[in-house]
């Protein structure tokens, strides 16, 4: 490990909690365009990884897909299908002076690629993934493992 992947780690784990409960506390995603122009905003489920074949692949799953059940037991619930998992194949990595991960991205026909900042998750984002974390403990754990792992980009099991 090295300096930007332990401040990813502590990001995503709301190890910058304010209360002394991590799950007060957690990561967000804002990637900007090589303008400046904000092109993409989620907060991040609680885990990632790196590729095993390629160093600067990094996998993360953004919270995205949330709403309330059509089934009442349930209440807010993800589609997982649409949360899943995301590549950030990144040219520089590191920690800014804000405490936020900053990924330059490869851009996907030459110029410029976007930039990816990992932040404390706040607002809107933070509420998302306090909903996240309260579905997370309504799957099994098999169904926790296989997000956890993010090893698919399908998802064939419930809330699908």
């Amino acid at each position: 490990m090295n300096a930007w992947t332990d401040q990813l780690t502590d990001l995503l784990a709301g190890g910058h909690t304010g209360t002394g409960d991590p799950l007060d506390a957690g990561a967000q995603i804002v990637v900007t365009d090589p303008d400046g122009t904000e092109a993409f905003r989620a907060a991040l489920a609680r885990h990632w990884r790196e590729d095993e074949d390629d160093a600067n692949l990094l996998w993360i799953r953004p919270v995205v897909g949330g709403g309330l059940s059509p089934e009442p037991e349930f209440g807010y619930v993800f589609n997982l299908s649409l949360a899943r998992r995301r590549a950030l194949h990144w040219h520089t990595a590191g920690v800014d002076d804000r405490g936020g991960v900053v990924l330059r991205l490869a851009a996907s026909e030459g110029g410029e690629g976007q930039r990816a900042r990992i932040e404390p998750a706040g607002g809107a984002e933070l509420e998302e993934l306090a909903r996240w974390d309260t579905f997370v403990d309504m799957l099994s754990p098999e169904e926790e493992q296989a997000l956890e792992e993010l090893a698919e980009d399908s998802w064939g099991g419930r809330f699908a």
